[in-house]
């Protein structure tokens, strides 16, 4: 066997990121039962509803966060890329429980998540641009 080499730590927070998207779906679908809020209904009780947006902001975080990644590591460095990337994903898992326990204590893992993802967008913007300018 090998040893995971650096540069495929992309992949790997594409999988953590997966395992998230997961989580917040089990999580879900967990308090519907707990609640009694009967699909498609997505309102309801509090807790149900924080639960709910949690989800829904973590996929719509996800729509930007997986070519930011991806073009960051492909046109810039891929290591650094995917680095960012684990943290990003811990950021918004610090967010989905914050959010969940107290929906007012999102912001510190908002603001962390959303600052990862300024880098990786910066770091994908300056390689593909550089890529651009040196292209035949």
């Amino acid at each position: 066997m090998h040893a995971l080499s650096m540069t495929q730590l992309p992949a790997l927070a594409v999988l953590a990121v997966v395992l998230l998207l997961a989580a917040v779906m089990y999580a879900v679908a967990r308090a519907r039962g707990r609640y009694g809020i009967k699909a498609p209904a997505i309102t309801g009780h509090p807790a149900f509803e924080a639960i709910f947006r949690v989800q829904a902001n973590t996929v719509e975080s996800v729509v930007m966060f997986l070519p930011t990644l991806w073009l960051a590591a492909r046109y810039s460095n891929p290591t650094l890329a995917g680095a960012l990337g684990l943290l990003w994903v811990l950021a918004r898992a610090w967010y989905a429980v914050a959010y969940a326990r107290r929906p007012a204590s999102r912001e510190a893992p908002f603001v962390v998540a959303s600052l990862l993802w300024v880098v990786l967008l910066v770091m994908a913007l300056v390689g593909v641009i550089r890529a651009l300018m040196i292209a035949p």
